[in-house]
């Protein structure tokens, strides 16, 4: 192809370009728009699973701190009777 219709065929498409760029924009702004939707539902559900999380350990922890008087006392007997078996075998 001739260097001159080169030139001619970029210049007609350079200004189709030009003449159709809202057309050619409006997928675009929709792609970037859905894509933005998604990234905030994506935020709220992370949002939403570290509450999730949080109240669980939350949960955890006050069910630790009532069931104290339970499971304290058994680990300090646990222990003893480690220390004696420990004790034993030496």
């Amino acid at each position: 192809m001739n260097t001159f219709w080169k030139i001619v065929l970029a210049v007609i498409v350079g200004l189709l370009v030009v003449k159709f760029i809202p057309v050619l924009l409006v997928p675009v702004f929709l792609l970037v728009w859905a894509g933005g939707l998604l990234l905030a539902g994506v935020v709220a559900l992370a949002g939403a699973g570290l509450g999730l999380i949080a109240a669980l350990a939350v949960a955890a922890l006050v069910a630790l701190a009532v069931l104290s008087p339970i499971w304290l006392p058994v680990l300090a007997f646990v222990a003893l009777v480690m220390l004696i078996r420990r004790l034993a075998r030496t």
